[in-house]
């Protein structure tokens, strides 16, 4: 029987081998939003940080409706993590995951009242694992020449 951390393993890889995260938020008028972001940090796949600026509309949004998703696509695959984000000002935490990158995007550095944490804590992620590029050729092309489903890789949404 597979473990919690055997089953999530695959979306922890993925998503450390990913820079930049797209979150996705409803706005204020019922719109669906996505927006590049970069993962600060995780403690496991269940909880992500990233950093933005407290006056932005997608905190207003967030807010107003804090669902949201998180989508991860690197060369081992591609994830999509659905959960809750939360606003914090936690400026401990915020100083412990600022660096370079933070600061070529917000001004005023980690004391800055405007600058804020983004907690998502994730509900499920469905992973898809990438076999690579030449071995997804090779599964495409067999499923177009015979009437063979191609393998693409493993498959599975696993509860966070």
């Amino acid at each position: 029987m597979r473990t919690h951390d055997d089953r999530t393993a695959p979306v922890a890889e993925i998503m450390e081998e990913t820079d930049i995260a797209v979150l996705t938020y409803v706005s204020l008028d019922g719109r669906l939003v996505s927006t590049p972001m970069g993962t600060q940090d995780f403690e496991d796949p269940g909880t992500t940080w990233f950093l933005t600026e407290r006056s932005s509309d997608k905190v207003r949004a967030i807010e107003a409706d804090p669902r949201v998703n998180v989508s991860y696509s690197s060369k081992a695959g591609w994830v999509s993590l659905t959960g809750t984000a939360h606003v914090s000002d936690d400026r401990a935490k915020l100083r412990e995951l600022w660096d370079a990158s933070a600061g070529a995007f917000m001004s005023g550095g980690p004391d800055d009242p405007d600058n804020v944490l983004l907690r998502i804590d994730g509900d499920t992620a469905e992973y898809w694992e990438s076999p690579g590029k030449v071995a997804i050729a090779v599964q495409m092309a067999k499923g177009l020449l015979s009437d063979d489903k191609p393998d693409l890789g493993d498959n599975d949404t696993v509860p966070l």
